[in-house]
């Protein structure tokens, strides 16, 4: 997925990218990085990133160096990223992510120029005060837009001249040939030669974003039933969530299971299998949605307590191949935002949201 946006030319520098996590904000943070390698060809990079995921970006080609956070390291882990930093000895650091973690990452960088997101922007405001410069503020509400913001001040040099060029946004994690066949293969072990097969994600019971297993069930059965193949995939965190959906749908002809899927590029390299084949994805707004729409496939977002425009698959709107689904009678709380649900009733936005609404959002993206 692409946009085009306004960059200058640049120099030989030693350029440090911080964002640390999660999973979707880590690809949120892929425009600034190509922005950076298309606009400043001549530039080494570096990625400060959370051990957990950072395979997901070490085969970039134009990454020179990936600096992996142990974030339960505790004071050792910032003295070996302090001293991991100065073998690089960083000229910009670029904090991509807006908090306190992360502008103390881009201080243990050194001296080099620190460059954040606009002030506004910033979730822990106290860590701004960290940056030399800022980013302009966002154009719109989506975690993208502010890193579409950050990317087109991160691509200017204050030593080039007014040399414009224009800078493809890309989500692009460059998979490789390889990859891409292991993507296929694994399409034809869930899919056989099927087209518009759907991906449907899980998510564990006490996370607030979760849909109720038995939506999910039945959300598979009447896919199946209309004669699509169906992969209900969960990660090691949802794996007894997982077995316990495969359990209730045992001989359910057209749906298959991925329990406790391990490796985010191979993840990646089945949703861009799913994509050539004209597939969906339905899920919470989670790191696997995230991967699915950035691959390129279209996504259903299961809209609870979080707000898709800010948060979900982008972009969302008319024109878009993407879909956001409420509760038709959702309480006045929601969006709350919040990963705990205080909610008298409990988790009503999205035991409310009905899978009769997510199966007409579906046929509305093919």
């Amino acid at each position: 997925m692409r946009r085009i946006m306004r960059g200058r030319l640049g120099t030989h520098e030693r350029i440090v990218l911080v964002r640390l996590s999660h999973l979707g904000d880590v690809l949120h943070a892929l425009p600034v990085f190509h922005a950076l390698a298309a606009q400043r060809p001549s530039a080494r990079l570096a990625w400060v990133i959370q051990r957990e995921y950072a395979e997901l970006v070490r085969p970039l080609a134009r990454l020179e160096r990936v600096f992996e956070f142990d974030r339960g390291g505790g004071a050792r882990a910032w003295l070996a990223l302090r001293e991991e930093l100065a073998s690089f000895a960083p000229t910009r650091v670029i904090d991509a992510q807006g908090n306190l973690k992360s502008a103390a990452a881009a201080l243990v960088a050194g001296s080099g120029e620190r460059l954040g997101l606009a002030w506004s922007d910033w979730r822990e405001r106290l860590g701004a005060f960290a940056m030399h410069a800022h980013a302009e503020p966002a154009n719109g509400k989506h975690a993208v837009d502010r890193m579409l913001a950050l990317a087109r001040s991160a691509a200017r040099s204050a030593v080039d001249g007014e040399i414009g060029s224009d800078v493809a946004v890309s989500f692009d994690l460059e998979l490789s040939a390889d990859e891409h066949a292991r993507g296929r293969e694994l399409a034809i072990e869930f899919f056989g030669d099927d087209r518009e097969p759907v991906v449907l994600t899980l998510a564990t019971p006490d996370d607030v974003r979760a849909w109720p297993e038995a939506h999910s069930i039945a959300l598979a059965r009447a896919l199946a039933s209309s004669g699509r193949r169906v992969l209900v995939l969960s990660g090691p965190a949802e794996r007894e969530s997982g077995a316990r959906v495969e359990r209730e749908l045992t001989g359910v002809a057209r749906v298959r299971h991925w329990v406790g899927q391990r490796g985010l590029r191979e993840l990646a390299s089945l949703f861009a299998a799913v994509a050539e084949r004209g597939g969906s994805f339905v899920g919470c707004d989670s790191g696997p949605l995230h991967l699915a729409w950035s691959s390129g496939v279209p996504v259903t977002c299961l809209a609870g307590p979080q707000d898709a425009r800010r948060t979900g698959p982008w972009p969302l709107g008319e024109g878009s191949p993407h879909r956001a689904v409420v509760a038709r009678e959702r309480p006045s709380c929601a969006p709350c935002l919040s990963r705990r649900c205080d909610h008298p009733q409990g988790n009503v936005c999205m035991r409310a949201l009905a899978v009769e609404d997510v199966l007409a959002a579906l046929a509305r993206a093919r």
